[in-house]
């Protein structure tokens, strides 16, 4: 019998692959139908593993395997990446029980004849001195744009070879290294403790009392990080005491400046922890107009603002690339705009194989619109702040430099929130870099419009 887990494994790693879905959405789509909680979590672990290691899994398939990877069947590929996985970095999982499954999940998948290669080429790579002699790229010196250094990011710490050569390029060789090891690390559990529910110290007693721990994140000062438990199956997660929220993102939403009796627009608002995080900061006074334009993603705000209590949130179905319905009458805008993600390849290993440089054109495309869009609703003497999680200029300071150039009636301020100020840029740009903050790569501009 194949073990649940792994074949929950597989369906989400094909599910990724042919883009059926994004890996968030397979696996809350696998993990539903798995009834143990040890199998829900070693499917995630093998899932979100394997795509965060991929390069470096496909660099040791290639050296036992006598056919090239891409003439491999799509779906028996994927049966040698999660067992390649497993035998490489989980030490706790027996080599036998991940052979077997392998090959009896490639009967099930596969033509007569796969599964004997499975089982050849697993076996090679399970032998100790078979995977000793088979070693990744080592680390290169600090030479910039090197061969080796890039054959060590790309291939060794499993990035992009265009993103490392990126990242290369604008940091050297330690800051990219560092931010390649930081992305293959498991993401903390990071919350948002609601403030509309309470002070952070309230909320970490109340979820201690149901069985999770936390300590006060770094930076944020209502993120807590969760060091044992299950956050989200908590009564605190049911009535909205907290979100899950990274701790950077909670961060940009502190660059709005939102205050009580403010009339605030999220143009961009789903999930809806910005939008939460807002109607705190308003302490539930004034007008929060939370806008976004596909119905599953409405929904999910609709259910964030009302588990979490968020009463003076109006929630509005509109397109942000679109002239907007409303007047030039909110003091504080917020564009979190849709992007590639590439600031968040620690939480969505995935992305990192989705997105190439031509994605990055097309996307600043709709940005600007988003941008120009929302401008047009701020009241003189009101702010506008654009934000994304994305690590590269394209969707970044490019797309605020372009909006400037078109709108000189908008200058460029330095956002107000001291727990920004850090992260803040003699460009008056917030950004936060993981090798230097240890925070996911997140980026914010505060613009205001002039009276």
């Amino acid at each position: 019998m194949i073990s649940p887990a792994r074949r929950a494994a597989h369906r989400v790693l094909r599910a990724v692959h042919t883009g059926r879905a994004d890996l968030a959405t397979a696996l809350e789509r696998a993990r539903g139908r798995l009834d143990d909680s040890r199998d829900r979590a070693l499917a995630g672990a093998i899932a979100t593993g394997t795509l965060r290691w991929r390069a470096a899994i496909d660099h040791l398939l290639a050296q036992v395997s006598e056919r090239p990877l891409g003439h491999i069947d799509a779906g028996v590929l994927d049966v040698l990446r999660s067992g390649a996985f497993e035998l490489r970095f989980l030490d706790r999982v027996p080599a036998h029980a991940t052979v077997h499954d392998a090959v009896a999940l490639t009967r099930a998948v596969a033509r007569p004849g796969a599964d004997r290669f499975v089982n050849g080429l697993l076996r090679r790579l399970s032998d100790p001195g078979c995977t000793a002699s088979l070693p990744c790229p080592p680390r290169a010196g600090a030479e910039k744009a090197s061969a080796a250094a890039l054959d060590y990011l790309a291939i060794t710490l499993s990035h992009p070879r265009w993103l490392a050569e990126r990242w290369l390029d604008r940091h050297g060789f330690d800051a990219a290294a560092a931010w390649a090891r930081f992305d293959n690390e498991p993401a903390p559990v990071t919350l948002h403790a609601n403030r509309l529910r309470g002070a952070p110290a309230e909320i970490a007693e109340r979820l201690a009392a149901e069985g999770v721990r936390t300590s006060a994140s770094r930076w944020a000062p209502r993120a807590l990080t969760a060091r044992d438990g299950h956050p989200g199956g908590t009564p605190a997660f049911a009535r909205g005491d907290i979100l899950l929220q990274d701790e950077a993102a909670q961060l940009v939403a502190a660059l709005v400046a939102a205050r009580p009796g403010m009339r605030v627009l999220d143009a961009c608002a789903a999930p809806g922890g910005k939008t939460v995080d807002l109607a705190g900061a308003m302490g539930g006074r004034g007008v929060l107009v939370a806008g976004d334009l596909r119905p599953r993603r409405l929904a999910v705000l609709r259910e964030t603002v009302r588990r979490c209590g968020a009463a003076c949130v109006h929630i509005v179905r509109h397109d942000a690339t679109a002239p907007l319905p409303f007047a030039p009458v909110f003091d504080r805008v917020l564009v979190d705009a849709p992007c590639s993600g590439l600031g968040i390849l620690r939480s969505d290993p995935d992305i990192r194989w989705r997105v190439t440089p031509s994605r990055l054109s097309a996307l600043a495309l709709r940005q600007d619109a988003f941008l120009a869009r929302a401008a047009a609703t701020v009241r003189p003497g009101g702010r506008l702040v654009y934000a994304t999680c994305s690590s590269e200029p394209e969707e970044n300071e490019h797309v605020v430099a372009r909006f400037r150039r078109a709108h000189p009636d908008f200058e460029a301020v330095r956002p107000a929130a001291p727990e920004a100020a850090r992260f803040v840029d003699a460009a008056s740009h917030f950004r936060t870099l993981p090798f230097r903050d240890g925070l996911q790569a997140f980026f914010g501009a505060v613009l205001r419009r002039r009276s």
